[in-house]
């Protein structure tokens, strides 16, 4: 991945570090030699304000990418993970599901690395590559293929404190979507869009449940149910199922909008003890205040994880791919569905980063004028 931009107005001069590291891929398809993608690419970084997306051609493509950014890259999970819990809960008066899942977890956390090296772990930075592609959407029950022609490439970077105090800068085809969590309020922020707060307490990043947060997966898991075994790509695996309560879905719905349930499953291989897939599923009801009619947004996510690999004694997922299926129906609305996919590819993973204080997880200004107001 590209880290450092020449100097190309002098020859002497020094280089700049990049932001977000680029995938070689991205870097290529900005022209045909080397000057040229660089200019093209400084032209870029200028870009990145809201008058210069004011185009409606840009505008529209700006807001396409956005909307994979924010619901395949970006998403969050709906629980909170409490650091305070120990991963060894008492089986007593537990069900046989619920002490079964908590025995699974226990394999789970030895499998990658034991108590000791999680427990050792206060802060992580990960940089990494995406591939991003999607269908447009489909009315009926039409199978939907994505368009691998399509696939919009980019890459990341991760910091984290603990699993509410985190931030992600993702660039994908020139679109950047930074969001974040201080600890107290989660937010996302793009170059054309004011800051929305996301609804509750704050939650952690779901991409840390893919393979990069083993702690956070396993005191996730610790109150689930092992409902049953299933095969995943050859592996039999433990099935362990998490659902929200009704506490949690009011405090996260908003004044047009109610969730309805979301779910969250983990499978676990039998044979190495890891997580293998990773799925949740959430039912949305919008309300249009005009007509109160409601409009039912229903999003499946299935992430497959894999290739897992020892850093500094944590074994971490360096590898996996996202889908994303979305329905939307309703009274007045005709059925569409659309599905997307995300490839993911890890570089680099470093813990435990010396320097990384509160500061570094401050909100856009918005946020406090908001407040304020």
């Amino acid at each position: 991945m590209r880290k450092l931009c020449p100097n190309i107005d002098r020859d002497d001069g020094l280089e700049t570090v990049l932001e977000v590291p680029i995938p070689e891929e991205m870097f290529t398809s900005m022209g045909s030699n080397v000057t040229l993608r660089w200019q093209n690419m400084l032209t870029w970084m200028k870009a990145q304000t809201s008058d210069k997306w004011s185009a409606p051609v840009i505008a529209g493509r700006f807001n396409e990418l956005r909307f994979l950014l924010y619901l395949v890259g970006s998403p969050l999970i709906p629980l909170q993970v409490q650091l305070g819990h120990s991963v060894h809960r008492p089986v007593r008066d537990s069900s046989i599901q619920a002490s079964t899942a908590k025995y699974i977890v226990q394999q789970y956390t030895a499998a990658t690395g034991g108590q000791a090296a999680l427990n050792s772990v206060t802060s992580m930075c990960v940089t990494g590559q995406v591939k991003i592609s999607a269908s447009d959407f489909h009315q009926g029950d039409l199978s939907l293929e994505v368009k691998k022609s399509a696939a919009e490439s980019g890459g990341f970077l991760l910091w984290q404190k603990n699993p509410d105090l985190w931030c992600l800068e993702l660039i994908v085809s020139g679109c950047k979507v930074i969001c974040g969590s201080n600890g107290k309020l989660s937010w996302r922020h793009s170059s054309n869009q004011q800051t929305p707060i996301s609804q509750g307490p704050p939650r952690p990043l779901r991409r840390f449940l893919q393979g990069l947060d083993p702690r956070a997966t396993a005191l996730l898991f610790a109150d689930a149910m092992c409902i049953g075994e299933k095969i995943i790509n050859n592996d039999d695996c433990f099935i362990l199922k998490l659902e929200t309560s009704p506490a949690i879905r009011e405090q996260q719905s908003g004044p047009n909008y109610e969730i309805i349930h979301h779910t969250i499953w983990g499978y676990f291989s039998q044979r190495s003890g890891l997580l293998v897939q990773f799925e949740d599923s959430r039912l949305l009801r919008m309300t249009n205040k005009g007509d109160d009619t409601d409009v039912f947004w229903e999003t499946s996510t299935e992430s497959v994880i894999h290739d897992y690999k020892y850093v500094d004694g944590l074994n971490i997922a360096h590898s996996g791919r996202t889908r994303v299926k979305v329905f939307r129906y309703g009274e007045q609305s005709a059925n569409h569905k659309r599905e997307m996919e995300e490839t993911w590819k890890i570089h680099e993973v470093d813990f435990n980063i010396w320097g990384l204080t509160m500061e570094c997880f401050l909100p856009p200004a918005d946020i406090d004028n908001k407040k304020q107001e």
